[in-house]
């Protein structure tokens, strides 16, 4: 795709795309030391939450170029209706982290891969 084509594409389109590549950076980043696929799957659901993304977005603002914010600004505004355990501002603002994903996957993946390495991922403890 061309960047002429990146632009055409939603913000929700986009938004999917970066839930994805999004998820695949967070089991990467869970990947060693060896866990169980139980231990990968709650450290990787805890960081995947609308909630945690929230955080993260917050997290990146301040790094942020004026056309990433406005890729930000676009994914909010095209949030969908939230799932009902997840309050609308939260849920646009994680919207938002997987749109700017989607975007620099698409068309600046150094940067994306800049952006990703801030991110405040840690460790939760996982109850068996």
């Amino acid at each position: 795709m061309n960047l002429a084509q990146i632009q055409q594409v939603s913000p929700a389109a986009l938004a999917y795309i970066g839930d994805a590549v999004y998820e695949l950076y967070i089991r990467t980043n869970y990947l060693l030391p060896p866990k169980t696929a139980y231990a990968y799957h709650q450290l990787v659901v805890a960081q995947v939450r609308a909630e945690s993304q929230a955080l993260q977005l917050e997290c990146l603002r301040d790094c942020l170029t004026p056309t990433e914010l406005e890729i930000v600004r676009r994914g909010r505004n095209a949030a969908n209706r939230p799932p009902k355990r997840v309050d609308a501002e939260i849920y646009g603002r994680a919207t938002s982290l997987e749109t700017l994903i989607g975007y620099l996957y698409l068309t600046n993946f150094p940067r994306l891969s800049q952006l990703l390495q801030k991110l405040n991922l840690r460790e939760a403890p996982v109850n068996k």
